[in-house]
């Protein structure tokens, strides 16, 4: 599938780390390092712009590297671009750490995967089908 992108960066386009990878990786793009402090969050731009297909999205998530390693996550995970926005994408980050997190120039804070989603139309009734779980939530179903 071709999408349409900008990129405003001085970095490469966002691409697969290996062959069967679901995620592109997005990278930073910044003038200058910046410094996340404990639960600090920041909108972290990436000089990039896409066109993506109707009946698309692109899901924004974090690099489990960064969550394990420095507790760096994105904080509406995962944050959804809708194919009619056309504005730049940026990444919400924050430190879920105990210590500070310096973001530099270029470094890949985020990965994006392209989906394809339906829409729904609703059919009003007055009660759903029976299930065995029924109304069980939260644990319901164990541990």
């Amino acid at each position: 599938m071709k999408v349409k992108i900008v990129n405003h960066s001085p970095y490469p386009l966002p691409a697969y780390a290996t062959a069967l990878s679901a995620g592109l990786d997005l990278k930073a793009d910044l003038p200058e390092a910046i410094t996340l402090k404990p639960l600090q969050r920041a909108m972290v731009p990436t000089g990039l712009y896409i066109a993506l297909p109707p009946g698309y999205e692109a899901q924004v998530r974090p690099r489990s590297g960064l969550a394990a390693k420095h507790g760096i996550t994105v904080l509406n995970s995962p944050g959804t671009i809708d194919a009619d926005y056309r504005g730049e994408v940026r990444v919400i980050l924050v430190n879920l750490s105990e210590e500070p997190f310096e973001i530099v120039p270029g470094e890949r804070i985020a990965q994006m995967v392209v989906a394809r989603h339906e829409q729904v139309e609703w059919e009003p009734v007055e009660t759903l089908d029976a299930t065995g779980r029924g109304a069980g939530g939260f644990g319901s179903t164990g541990r």
